[in-house]
């Protein structure tokens, strides 16, 4: 993770909970990979039969559980590439450049298919 950043703050507030409950022993990269999913799939779960799941259809009481959702999500990740010594942005940046490479933005602008659906 970036020296200073965001993400390393994070990662210290992550790592100082687990710490402090001696977690550290139960965070093997497979279990918190499937941490994130259980937790993936609680936020879906919000959404799971609204039309659009925009925040006026969620309501205000549902919008802070789904924010709750997506903190659980984020530190799971975060925990995640803590023990593998990913860092986020540098992966970000390195996908981004792999994804405009597959979705070339001026053949794919407004069409949501996947990238071997593109005629080329």
């Amino acid at each position: 993770m970036q020296p200073g950043g965001e993400l390393d703050r994070l990662r210290a507030i992550v790592r100082e909970f687990v710490e402090e409950r001696d977690w550290d022993q139960f965070h093997t990269p497979k279990n918190l990979a499937a941490a994130l999913t259980v937790e993936a799939a609680e936020l879906l779960e919000h959404f799971q039969w609204l039309r659009d799941g925009r925040a006026d259809e969620l309501g205000a009481d549902k919008l802070v559980e789904v924010r709750h959702e997506m903190a659980d999500v984020l530190v799971y990740l975060v925990r995640l590439a803590d023990k593998l010594d990913v860092d986020l942005l540098a992966a970000v940046q390195e996908k981004m450049v792999l994804n405009r490479a597959k979705y070339p933005a001026e053949l794919v602008r407004g069409d949501a298919r996947k990238y071997h659906e593109y005629k080329r």
